[in-house]
């Protein structure tokens, strides 16, 4: 075939090809149209059913009493608590990092601005809300944590955190600590799942 009869060809065969494409897609449904999944997570990602709250530290219990993925209740829980406000100014508020970790893999097209814990090493039973970036996570194999093996607890004060760690705990900061939450989901998920199963069959006796 001659160079020139190869490239009206092509090009023919592109147009009506493009032509064909642009007919079909409107012929789609909005829900069929082909969009990014950046787009589509914007439009129909899980964030959509969390609250809008732009001052998520306001009668926090009120508004989130019970964590979203595991049903507990977070004021039980105050020393393990963690509470995410994204970039659209959604919050997602969990009963500890194990549980934060579902809601960040979740909406990972919306970024986190502000992760708070709450201050294992604070006074009293009412823990407050830390900015996670100063914090101090002990990671303790010798410990339980909330929804994990291996505990996983903020401090703000550095000197506190040096002082609950176990001979076997290492102290980190929250990017290393969420990653060892991700690294345990799967060994962790797997026994919460038994435990709980156990507990269903117990209940129906």
């Amino acid at each position: 075939m001659k160079r020139r009869d190869f490239l009206i060809t092509t090009s023919t065969g592109l147009a009506l090809a493009a032509a064909t494409g642009a007919r079909a897609e409107m012929a789609m449904s909005p829900n069929e149209k082909p969009v990014s999944p950046m787009q589509w997570t914007d439009e129909n990602g899980l964030t959509r059913f969390l609250k809008v709250d732009t001052a998520p530290l306001e009668n926090e219990y009120e508004k989130y009493p019970r964590c979203p993925y595991c049903g507990m209740m977070r004021k039980m829980y105050a020393f393990s608590r963690h509470l995410i406000v994204y970039a659209n100014d959604t919050v997602d508020a969990t009963c500890s990092i194990h549980c934060a970790a579902i809601s960040l893999a979740l909406n990972m097209d919306q970024g986190p601005v502000t992760i708070y814990a709450g201050d294992a090493g604070a006074e009293g039973e009412t823990k407050p809300l830390v900015d996670t970036a100063g914090m101090s996570y002990v990671i303790d194999p010798d410990k339980p944590g909330t929804m994990t093996a291996v505990s996983k607890f903020a401090y703000a004060d550095a000197g506190k955190a040096k002082a609950a760690a176990g001979p076997n705990a290492q102290i980190v900061g929250f990017d290393a600590a969420l990653t060892l939450a991700y690294v345990d989901m799967a060994k962790d998920t797997l026994a919460i799942r038994k435990r709980r199963a156990e507990k269903r069959a117990a209940m129906k006796q």
